[in-house]
């Protein structure tokens, strides 16, 4: 059983560089909104009736900042550092609607490594395109690799 999880591991500390980047892309559905807005309970009504949307400075319904956003976490607990990392801090900009069927890619690079306290700073954007959509950066606990 020890030998699967670790298996499950991401990157360990010594494995991290200033520099390395990873990304994940979704493009946001009807679904991913609804599914968000259960899960979350934000039922702004900018996110799910269309009239009310169209009284809005958007002039349609957006997705949800923070689903957006969690695309962040999924390159944090899945690729960089991975399995075993875990959130520290989190900041996030909103810098532009995300609107549904609309393509995002969240992407964390590596910008600073504590290697006494193993801790990780990372650059973390999403884009739509070349644009934008959120800006911020984000710290975690990284585990090191096991001394034998």
């Amino acid at each position: 059983m020890a030998q699967s999880l670790s298996a499950m591991n991401g990157l360990y500390l010594e494995d991290l560089k200033v520099g390395m980047s990873a990304m994940f892309g979704k493009t946001v559905t009807e679904a991913d909104i609804a599914g968000f807005a259960g899960v979350s309970g934000d039922t702004n009504p900018i996110h799910l009736h269309d009239g009310f949307a169209r009284t809005t400075r958007f002039g349609q319904r957006i997705a949800h900042g923070m689903l957006s956003g969690s695309f962040i976490s999924t390159v944090i607990g899945t690729k960089l550092p991975g399995p075993g990392a875990v959130y520290i801090s989190q900041t996030m900009n909103f810098l532009a609607p995300v609107l549904i069927g609309e393509t995002i890619t969240a992407v964390a690079t590596i910008t600073a490594i504590d290697e006494k306290r193993r801790r990780v700073t990372l650059q973390t954007q999403c884009f739509n395109g070349e644009k934008v959509v959120i800006d911020g950066e984000a710290t975690v606990l990284v585990p090191r690799r096991d001394v034998a």
